[in-house]
């Protein structure tokens, strides 16, 4: 159920006690996609993979700015600190909690969120607030996630896909002549950079031109079959805390 669209009678009525929350982020990806890239990749994954479900599970409006400072250089990126950000998906979940909702999947779809999401998650669990789990889909996606990048094959893909009228197909080559070709400029196992602009020109990791909406089929299925298979897990999971003696 859309959280957004339903009323309060329609929730009470479901007595749901799990919960996805799309996660993403207001960042540049380069100048051929939007910088919502990662709020709509999160919410395309959580509709999907609750398609594949058919346990009552309510899906919340999406949580669009984390942490992204990251990508501060580039105009129109927004972020919060690492603090702000665990502080308010740690509060909108114990909203859910104050109705029931015991168990809780953050559907992820920006890389900088993902340190502080797993602590969010951690602390809710240990204090018994509800039990949440972070999911971030390219994690999730097979040997695709091997090409992970930033604006770059995968995230051009999977909107291709679900909102292709969102990417600027005549700057392909712009976003591919920038970009760089990972993450980061490594020394002795070390990325010295960190921000993005000091390593890509234009805010882009990995060859866009690589990302066809066939492949965004594909990235949606499997990263949709993978949440489905979580939300399973998580509603199934005994969260009892042992005894330590």
């Amino acid at each position: 159920m859309d959280l957004a669209s339903a009323t309060w009678t329609d929730v009470g009525e479901l007595e749901a006690d799990l919960a996805v929350v799309p996660v993403g982020s207001t960042e540049q990806h380069g100048p051929h996609a939007p910088l919502g890239t990662d709020v709509l990749t999160a919410k395309a994954v959580a509709d999907a993979g609750l398609e594949r479900t058919d346990r009552n599970v309510l899906r919340t409006p999406a949580i669009p700015i984390g942490v992204a400072e990251e990508h501060r250089q580039f105009p129109g990126t927004m972020w919060v600190s690492p603090d702000t950000f665990r502080s308010y998906v740690r509060e909108s979940v114990q909203s859910l909690a104050h109705h029931g909702v015991e168990r809780v999947v953050l559907v992820n779809g920006h890389g900088g969120n993902v340190n502080a999401l797993r602590e969010v998650g951690a602390r809710l669990t240990r204090d018994g607030d509800a039990y949440t789990v972070p999911f971030t889909w390219f994690n999730a996606v097979g040997e695709h996630s091997a090409d992970m990048g930033h604006g770059g094959p995968l995230e051009t893909a999977l909107l291709r896909h679900i909102e292709p009228e969102l990417v600027r197909d005549d700057r392909i080559e712009e976003a591919r002549d920038g970009a760089a070709d990972s993450w980061g400029e490594w020394t002795s196992y070390v990325n010295l950079a960190y921000d993005s602009a000091q390593f890509s020109e234009n805010g882009v990791v990995g060859d866009p031109a690589e990302g066809d909406e066939e492949r965004g089929e594909e990235l949606l299925e499997l990263a949709a079959e993978s949440l489905a298979r979580l939300l399973d897990a998580v509603a199934e999971r005994d969260v009892s805390v042992p005894d330590s003696r």
